[in-house]
C-alpha cells in the first residue's frame, strides 16, 4: 500500500488548521488516515508546528512519500535532513556519532534563526505601537493647539488690530498736522 504524508483541513472558513497524517494515497484528503503524527497552524507567525519526530522519522524511513507542502515542513523540522544522514550512516561516509553532531549543530542554528524572528517580529509590534502612539499624541496636540487658536486668538486680535489702528490713525494726523 502506497502511503502519503498529508495535511488533512481543520478550522472554520479563512482560519485553517491542518493535521500532518499518514495516509493511503487513494484516500480523500479528510477521509481516512493510518495516523496523525502532527499539526499545523499558519496562522500564528511564524507558524506553529508540532510534530511527533520519532514516528515521523520512521514512516519517512520506511518509504512514506510526503506531499509538497509537507516535504517542506518536514524540512523545517529536520527531519529530512535526518534521513540524508542516516543514508550516509548506512553507506559508511559518517559515523553515527558525527551524523548526531551534524543533526544537532544544525538544530542549534534552525532555534536562533526562529529565535530571531520572534524577537524581531515582537521589537517591530513595539515600535509599531509606540510610533502609533506618539502620531496619536502629535494629532491630540494639534487639535489642542487649533481648538486654543480658535477661542483665544478673538480676543487677542482686537487687540493689536486696534492699536495698530491707532498708531497708524496718529501718524496720519501727524502728517496732516506737519503739512
Amino acid at each position: 500500500m502506497a502511503t502519503k504524508i498529508r495535511l488533512q483541513r481543520h478550522g472554520k472558513k479563512g482560519k485553517p488548521f491542518y493535521y500532518i497524517v499518514v495516509a493511503d494515497a487513494r484516500a480523500p484528503r479528510d477521509g481516512r488516515f493510518i495516523e496523525r503524527i502532527g499539526s499545523y497552524n499558519p496562522n500564528t507567525n511564524p507558524a506553529t508546528i508540532d510534530i511527533n519526530f520519532d514516528k515521523t522519522f520512521e514512516w519517512v524511513s520506511n518509504g512514506a512519500q510526503p506531499t509538497d507542502t509537507c516535504r517542506a515542513i518536514l524540512s523545517y523540522k529536520g527531519i529530512l535532513y535526518k534521513k540524508h544522514l542516516a543514508g550516509g550512516v548506512a553507506k559508511g561516509a559518517l559515523t553515527q556519532e558525527q551524523a548526531d553532531e551534524k543533526f544537532n549543530a544544525w538544530l542549534d542554528q534552525k532555534d536562533g534563526k526562529i529565535t530571531g524572528k520572534k524577537s524581531s517580529l515582537s521589537t517591530a509590534k513595539e515600535d509599531a505601537k509606540k510610533a502609533a502612539l506618539a502620531a496619536e499624541a502629535k494629532k491630540n496636540e494639534d487639535r489642542a493647539a487649533a481648538i486654543a487658536a480658535k477661542n483665544a486668538p478673538v480676543a487677542e486680535e482686537e487687540a493689536p488690530a486696534t492699536e495698530e489702528g491707532t498708531e497708524g490713525a496718529t501718524e496720519a494726523t501727524e502728517e496732516t498736522a506737519a503739512e
